[in-house]
Parts: C-alpha cells; structure tokens; sequence
C-alpha cells in the first residue's frame, strides 16, 4: 500500500450545539465508537494521536460532512426518549435512501458475501459512508444506471486548506489536468480508484461516479486485508482508513447505527441534503455535490411525455459558448463552488466538433450486445482534444435497443484525448437502423450521429441427429410406447440449442432426405392440442443443451414396423424404428374334469 498521501488540516471551528447534544447523547446511549470517548479527543484528525492505517485513503484529505442522524428510530415517528423535541418528520426523511442508492449498496453487500463472505459487510454501512460524503449521491440525483447527473467533484487538492495531490488522471474523472480532487458518492481520489475501482453494474466500465460502481469499490476497499467488519476493531481501522479522522469515524458510526434501525425506500431525487453549515475535514468546508453547497434540481417526471429515467445533466455554458464542468446552482456566498477553474487550473476549451471513433457502423444481433462501444472525441477547431467536457449519448428511432438499466440516453466525461465512451449497448428484439446521437451536454451544434443497426438472429443450425439412447421401441396395438423418443442435435459437433425439428411418421424411407417424404396413415400416431391423431409435427425444438424429447406416441389397432423420421432445416435426418405387435393372447386353461357320478368299485 502507498503511504497516507497528506495531512488533514484540523477543523477550526466546533460543530453546532445541535450536533454536540447529539453526539453526547450517542455516547451516553454507548453506540460502538463512542462509549468513553470524549468529543474532543473524537474531533481530532491525523495530526492528532491516532496512528495512520496503513491503507491509501480514499480521498486523500478531502471534506465531508458532520450532520449527525435524529436519535429517534426510522420510520418510528414519536419513539425518541433522547431528544424529546426533535420533530418526527425530520426523523422519517432522515431514514429514506434513494431507490437506486439503496440498490447499489445492497448489491455490493450481496456480491461481497460472494467474494469476501469473512468480510461480513453491511449494506448500512456503505449507507453511512455514503451519507457523509455526498448526501446519498446529492439525494439520489442519479440515472437509471445509477450515474450521477453531473460530476460529484471534492475541492481542488491543491494544498490550500487540503492535501496537496497533483494530477494522477489526466482530468479524465475529475476534469483537472494539474490537482487531483476526490469524484463520486463515494469520494475516490483518481489514484486510488486506479486501484479500487470496481464495474458494480456490469456495463463494462468503471466509472467513480455511478453509484453500483463506486459502492463496490468501497466495499472492497473496507474488506481489505483480511478485516472481519463484525469485529468492532476491523471495523473501525476499516472506517478511518477510508479516511483517517477520528470525528469521521464517529459520525459514520452513528449515522451506520441508525440505518441497522431502520430504512425504507424514496424516490430518486428525493433524498435529504446534507446542512451546507456542517461539512468538516477541512477550513474550506466546500464539496461540490456533496449536498452541502446545492440546491437540488427538480428531476424530469418519467411519467409525462417523453420522460424517461435517464434524464440530462445541464451545465452552464461558457461566454466563448463551450462547455465548462458543471458548477453547484446556489453556491453559498462564503464558500466558492469548488467548479470554479482556479488560476492553476483553466477552463475546458470551446468544443467546435465531436468526431465518432471507432467502427463507423455499429452492428449486432436481435438480443445480443453490440461488439463496439460508441465511443466520441471532443476536438477544437484546431483539431485539439477537449478534455473534462460531458456529451451525452441518446438512442433515436424505431428500436429497442437500450444501455444499462433500459436507459435511452447516458452522459460520460470525455478524459484527457478527448473521448468519452458510452457503456456497452445491448440490442433488443426489434430488427433495423437506428441512430445514437452524441451532443456536448447543454449544446446542439457540435451534434454527431453514429448509424446502428440490428440484424435478425439466424435460425439455429444443426448438421447431425442422433438418438439419446440405444433402447428398442415396442408397444401392441391400441396402446402407447412406455418409452419417450429422446434426440440429440449438433453441429459441427458441438450441441445445438433452438433448432426447429420436424417429426414425422413415414411410409418408408425410400425417399431422399431432401425430398418430402409420404405421411403414413396407419400406425403409430401423436394426439394434438385436441387430443385428435396427428402424424406430423412442425413446432419441436431443441433445448439449450441440444436435446429433445418427443411427445408421447400412441398406437391404433395397425402391428407391424413403423417408421419415425427426424429433419432440420440443414438436412439432418434420423429415422427410428418404431415396432407394434398384437396383445399377447391369454394363457388357456386346461378343461376342468366333471366328476363321475358312476359309482367307484370296491
């Protein structure tokens, strides 16, 4: 592991008297992390006592936020014996988690039960990390695939008030090409997502501001070295190499023992913010995204026309027209929005064109991905790459084909040449050309289409039948075969799923496999849907495994030797005998003799 990168300034100034009483209440109420500590000794940072981890830190001396939880319990309105006055509606917005937040982190704990199952990680506590660093993802302000709508960007690290990191990325996470700055829900630092990073939503990308991604990659992160997360010391070295501070620790403690109380669901969009007056960690006390510093935009309805659940993020254009990184709508007049470019670091250039990259046409089967990913460069009228500008991605015509999580549009960050890639596209059951159109988020004029085009699925293909057993098939007349006819079907030796199978009952086998052979009258015979004799059969196909089993054959009163033939459309034939013999007769009693009525000599 790399060495602790920087030093976290200490907080000025104390939290407020509401948090104070809240945090002294958890202590009395002897929450884990809390009983004997007293508040100063918890506000101590890094400088303080309490050795580093040996861990990287996440984000790398960054803010977050202090708000500490409602004592009462979620979803239990008028429960609350520690602080008797706080209002119960505060209590119950407290406790909801956005609906696609509150999926991510429940999916990471189910895939680390898979990987790490001796973690014993929570979903909570992702929750409570999650909480303090960006609000729930700034309330849940996510897509359908779960990627925030605009960058969650930390401050500059650019030793002002935080560590000093310099660019490690590119700008292609946080648009910064000289300091880096801690991005997404889950505040990683480039370099250490570089590490961490996890693909949660299996779109092929790993990407620190979608929240399935970044709630994995955390995951892993607290289950390193071997911790055992229900061993109180795992978990607090777990905490604190996430970021080593020990009011940190405590606040993510107490906001991981509310949520173990009680959560339920809320809408995207419609989680809490955190109070802009409580970020900590730093003299700034300025995250962009993390809640603190923004009002919440109102989403699209997805029910009215035209919505869907991926809608567009819309930054500020700049005066020269270009694109900048979005900015906080209501930065607080003390605090610059951390989007503002510093002096060290300039603004986007003006994006006069994006250029597709790649294939020329996309291309993919009826219900299949797509091989090649749209993929764009943001370029200058001179031809140069634009980095750390967002373009968006969305599907137009007549198609089902969707990205991750049914979504017609998504937006990416182009990186440091200019691209953006949009995540993998998946097509559906509708045949034919569609378009994805690429804009630069908030403009039209630099619009590119990339041509896509979804073809048929081929009809399944089989070269060989074969019978699954060696058994003989008899049965007498006016009955049935005790025995089910089982095939198998493959091609080029390999099984073959789906293919359409044609039985039929022949006369003889005289004719050619490619000749349409004579139906048999008598014999042997299959029941349709109305239980009337059917001797020909069109809708078999075989299973995933190539394996088809024929539906029961019945007799009429015919013996003899039958003939079942087999076809696919490739010319694979198989012909199977089928025997039909009369009931065996009954065995004849010998006559049973009368008895004499002549007397017997003596």
């Amino acid at each position: 592991m790399a060495p602790q990168i920087g030093r976290r300034l200490r907080k000025g100034a104390a939290t407020t008297a509401v948090a104070a009483v809240a945090m002294a209440a958890l202590t009395a109420s002897q929450a884990p992390g809390f009983a004997g500590t007293a508040r100063e000794d918890r506000h101590h940072d890094s400088a303080g006592e309490t050795p580093a981890p040996s861990d990287t830190p996440i984000d790398g001396g960054s803010s977050y936020h202090t708000d500490l939880p409602p004592l009462q319990k979620p979803g239990k309105p008028g429960t609350s014996i520690d602080l008797p006055g706080l209002p119960d509606k505060k209590a119950t917005a407290e406790a909801g988690i956005p609906a696609t937040v509150l999926d991510a982190y429940k999916k990471a704990e189910a895939a680390l039960k898979e990987s790490k199952p001796g973690c014993n990680l929570p979903w909570q506590l992702l929750a409570a990390i999650g909480k303090v660093e960006s609000g729930q993802a700034r309330g849940g302000r996510v897509d359908a695939e779960g990627t925030t709508f605009t960058p969650i960007l930390g401050p500059v690290l650019n030793g002002n008030g935080f560590a000093r990191i310099t660019d490690t990325d590119g700008g292609a996470y946080d648009g910064d090409t000289t300091h880096d700055r801690a991005v997404g829900p889950m505040q990683f630092i480039p370099s250490t997502w570089a590490t961490w990073g996890r693909d949660g939503n299996g779109d092929g990308e790993k990407n620190p501001n979608n929240i399935y991604d970044a709630a994995l990659a955390a995951g892993a992160y607290l289950c390193a070295n071997g911790r055992d997360l229900s061993v109180k010391d795992h978990l607090d070295r777990a905490i604190l190499g996430y970021n080593h501070s020990q009011e940190y620790l405590a606040t993510v403690l107490s906001w991981f023992e509310y949520y173990k109380k009680g959560t339920h669901e809320v809408p995207d969009g419609t989680g809490v913010l955190p109070d802009p007056d409580k970020t900590g960690g730093g003299s700034d006390g300025g995250r962009d995204g993390g809640g603190g510093s923004e009002s919440p935009r109102p989403l699209p309805d997805p029910t009215e026309p035209g919505g869907d659940h991926s809608p567009t993020p819309e930054p500020p254009a700049t005066d020269d027209g270009g694109i900048e990184t979005p900015a906080p709508e209501t930065p607080s007049p003390e605090t610059p929005s951390p989007e503002t470019p510093s002096p060290e670091t300039p603004a986007p250039a003006t994006v006069a064109r994006l250029k597709a990259v790649g294939t020329a046409k996309l291309t993919a089967t009826a219900g299949e991905q797509f091989a090649d990913k749209p993929r764009v460069r943001a370029e200058t009228a001179a031809g140069k790459p634009v980095a750390g500008v967002w373009v968006q991605y969305e599907i137009r015509g007549e198609t089902d084909a969707r990205f991750p999580w049914n979504a017609t549009r998504v937006s990416r960050m182009t990186g440091s040449d200019g691209t953006a890639t949009a995540p993998v596209l998946r097509a559906g059951e509708t045949t034919g050309s569609f378009t994805v159109r690429v804009t630069v988020v908030g403009r039209t004029a630099t619009a590119t289409d990339i041509a896509a085009t979804v073809k048929a699925r081929p009809v399944p293909q089989a070269d060989a039948l074969a019978r699954a057993d060696d058994k003989d098939l008899k049965a007498e007349t006016g009955g049935s075969f005790a025995d089910a006819v089982g095939v198998k079907a493959s091609y080029k030796g390999k099984a073959a799923a789906g293919v359409p199978v044609t039985a039929t009952m022949i006369v003889d086998d005289a004719a050619k496999a490619t000749d349409k052979p004579t139906e048999n009258d008598k014999g042997p015979y299959f029941k349709d849907d109305k239980g009337q004799p059917i001797r020909t059969l069109t809708t078999l196909k075989t299973d995933a495994e190539g394996k088809l089993v024929l539906p029961k054959i019945y007799t009429d009163d015919h013996a003899g030797t039958f003939l079942l033939r087999l076809t696919t459309a490739d010319g694979a034939v198989l012909t199977i005998e089928l025997t039909v013999t009369e009931p065996a007769a009954a065995p004849t009693e010998p006559p049973t003799a009368e008895p004499s009525s002549e007397p017997t000599a003596q």
